[in-house]
């Protein structure tokens, strides 16, 4: 075990993490606001990283995969304790509270234990909304640009083990480039997002707190009544927009940026748009004939909501666990889905599906024709067998860990429809679910011995399941 490398490279990621806290300083002083513990907080933070950065300088650092996981596992740990300190300084939650929070902050996941997000200090909400920025795209593929200036060879193998899809795509001659492009289009969409919100009725600090839970599909709002409380048809559809372009693989924004649109074409993306228009146009029919609602309220409030589903990103502008059973079921159906690989969005993702599909109906083929070789195609590409076969233990180990923690709340007691909802909006990374975990309610109802559990589930569904429970693997160590 490499362990000075794995020193530098995770002190290298806190110390930029401590530079991107330092900013809530600014927003608490704009704001009058008590920054003194804040300050001292941040300063030891760096001090520490720095520290360990300096022990480790001069060491050239090349990462093999068991580093290389290693550090993607340590990293959501460290960054969610770092997240946590401030919000156990200043909120009244316990410090496992605040971990559950920080972790669900940085996983983009949304799920909050405030039930007053509105009582809290500005910069406390800017710091949950930067945890969902900083961990949209990855906290990782950010310390790639790191690790590139220590050392060329390494980095790949950290966005190895963070990306998610089933194939990294390498664009730029070296992924120090790759990693910084992404990082623009990023930027380039929080602040377009953040510019629509304010000409159409927020002011600068929920325009950019929103652009940040938005672009990174996280769900944070600076309201108790999360987006519904503006009551504006615009910001509703113009964060359904950005929510469903951050939903799509990256690396099609990417190569649009370089002239090509192809990504756009692909099987993934065509198939994420064609489900989201279905089951938006599904939910608002519903409203309209069962509900009674005006067809444009309908639609306002069904594209919203599905795309926020879909996505992963978890705002609301209604409770809509209120909906009629027809209504919950198509949103349910979203929950199951997610967005593109390669996006900000969690869940199992659109790409795994097709390819889970036309692996059963090969199969039923083959049931027909025993002597026919079929092959499974994606964009006219044949998948190699590990490559299936990677996709089907995923959908394995997700489904798994899924049952595991709807069975474990609901033998605390928690009725079915909060469990089993609960466990997909935390292992899937979307926030709220239903029951006693919807829109309108929070998951403060949970023990301190809850939270761990669900953190855990929460850093499984970000890391994709194979990344953690490789650590659980007696193999995986001895081979290594």
């Amino acid at each position: 075990m490499d362990y000075k490398a794995i020193v530098k490279v995770l002190s290298s990621i806190l110390i930029a993490l401590a530079l991107f806290f330092a900013s809530e300083i600014v927003v608490g002083a704009f704001y009058h606001e008590k920054i003194f513990k804040l300050t001292i907080f941040i300063s030891i933070f760096f001090t520490l990283s720095a520290f360990f950065w300096i022990l480790t300088k001069d060491y050239r650092v090349n990462l093999h995969i068991k580093e290389g996981i290693l550090v993607v596992n340590l990293i959501w740990i460290l960054i969610g304790i770092a997240g946590a300190f401030p919000l156990f300084l200043y909120t009244k939650v316990t410090f496992i509270s605040a971990f559950f929070e920080a972790i669900s902050g940085f996983t983009t996941t949304g799920a909050t234990v405030y039930s007053d997000i509105e009582s809290l200090p500005h910069f406390i909400l800017f710091h949950r909304s930067l945890m969902h920025w900083l961990g949209g795209l990855g906290v990782i593929v950010l310390g790639v640009g790191i690790l590139s200036i220590i050392n060329p060879s390494g980095s790949l193998t950290l966005f190895k083990a963070e990306s998610t899809g089933i194939r990294l795509e390498k664009l730029s001659p070296k992924i120090k480039d790759t990693a910084i492009s992404l990082w623009l289009i990023y930027f380039a969409l929080t602040v377009a997002d953040t510019i629509f919100l304010k000409l159409f009725g927020m002011n600068w600090f929920d325009a950019i707190n929103h652009a940040f839970s938005t672009i990174s599909t996280g769900g944070f709002s600076t309201k108790n009544a999360s987006l519904g409380e503006f009551n504006n048809s615009a910001i509703f559809w113009i964060t359904t927009f950005f929510m469903i372009i951050s939903g799509i693989n990256f690396l099609a924004h990417l190569k649009f940026l370089y002239g090509d649109s192809s990504g756009y074409k692909s099987e993934e993306v065509k198939s994420y748009l064609t489900i989201f228009f279905i089951l938006s146009i599904l939910v608002t029919l519903t409203h309209d004939f069962v509900d009674g609602d005006s067809l444009f309220h309908s639609a306002t409030h069904s594209f919203f909501t599905i795309a926020s589903v879909m996505t992963t990103t978890g705002f609301a502008t209604t409770d809509y666990g209120l909906w009629s059973h027809s209504a919950i079921a198509l949103i349910f159906i979203a929950m199951l889905i997610g967005g593109n690989a390669g996006s900000t969005a969690g869940g199992v993702k659109v790409i795994r599906y097709i390819v889970i599909f036309k692996t059963l109906f090969g199969e039923l083929k083959k049931i027909l024709h025993p002597r026919a070789t079929i092959s499974v195609y994606i964009d006219k590409v044949k998948l190699k067998g590990d490559i299936i076969s990677a996709v089907l233990g995923f959908f394995f180990l997700f489904i798994f860990t899924n049952v595991a923690i709807s069975l474990y709340l609901y033998a605390r007691g928690f009725d079915a429809l909060t469990s089993v909802s609960g466990a997909l909006a935390i292992v899937g990374n979307i926030g709220p679910g239903f029951g006693l975990v919807g829109p309108a309610n929070n998951f403060a109802i949970f023990s301190d011995l809850d939270k761990i559990l669900l953190s855990i589930g929460m850093i499984i569904g970000r890391l994709e399941c194979y990344t953690v429970y490789l650590l659980f693997s007696s193999y995986f160590w001895k081979k290594f």
